[in-house]
């Protein structure tokens, strides 16, 4: 265990028996996702099988394919600290690390797809597309578990999130919700957009082509994206055009709203 694992299993658990002994009710819950666990990457597994499993692919087997994916990839528990970080640096409602653990989709769903990645990047094609449904189905977000996504990425809210097949977002990425990272229409190959590393992706965005959003831009709530946005430039609009720059070098930890 690291030093990043270990600081954010310690608080996880600690937050879990405090919270369990101030609301009692909650004290089954906290203790089945939290603090049975030995550690971060069982607790992990666990949560993402309590989230998705069901009657036809039950918690237990849910449990023994998500550890055993995360055994063999030791870069979704990476991963997934990064982006625990980011929400908690980055949402002002976020009280602790705890709670975007246990009830943030947007976190949750995320986790998801890095678990059906590593299956679908193993050829495991099957069950990486009953888990991207069940994500679906449960977390109303739909990302293709061919899609590459980094690091430190922050999926607020998450509800409506459509993030296509061949779509690659680097890290330290903030989406909000109802974003669409997709397609122009029928076409075949590399299709989706390339969302390079500090962006920030207002609600109810579209950013629809293979284009790419360059380093550390903006792009403003609602546009419909259908041309590549320069490295450091905010845009707005339907279409979107360029409407200035971003304040900050990174907006995605900025997380400002307004345009500049």
């Amino acid at each position: 265990m690291n030093a990043v694992e270990h600081e954010v299993w310690n608080e996880l658990r600690r937050s879990a028996i405090e919270q369990s002994e101030q609301e009692p009710v909650l004290s089954g819950h906290l203790y089945d996702l939290v603090i049975r666990h030995s550690g971060y990457p069982e607790a992990l597994a666990y949560l993402i099988a309590a989230s998705l499993g069901n009657h036809v692919f039950n918690v237990v087997a849910m449990a023994e394919l998500t550890s055993e994916t995360i055994r063999r990839n030791s870069s979704i528990v990476t991963a997934s600290l990064y982006d625990l970080t980011a929400v908690r640096s980055r949402d002002p409602a976020c009280e602790s690390t705890l709670i975007p653990f246990l009830y943030y989709k947007g976190f949750k769903g995320l986790q998801g797809y890095r678990v059906a990645h590593a299956l679908w990047t193993a050829g495991r094609s099957g069950v990486s597309r009953f888990l991207q449904s069940r994500i679906a189905d449960v977390f109303a977000m739909d990302i293709h578990p061919a899609a590459r996504i980094g690091q430190g990425v922050f999926i607020d809210h998450g509800t409506g999130i459509v993030i296509g097949e061949t779509t690659v977002v680097e890290d330290d990425v903030s989406i909000l919700q109802s974003v669409t990272l997709g397609g122009t229409g029928k076409e075949s190959g590399d299709r989706h957009p390339k969302i390079r590393r500090g962006v920030m992706i207002g609600a109810g965005a579209e950013i629809l082509g293979n284009i790419e959003v360059g380093e550390g831009s903006k792009v403003a709530a609602g546009s419909v994206v259908l041309a590549s946005v320069p490295p450091h430039t905010t845009v707005a609009g339907v279409p979107a055009k360029p409407v200035g720059k971003p304040l900050g070098e990174v907006p995605a930890f900025d997380m400002r709203q307004e345009l500049e």
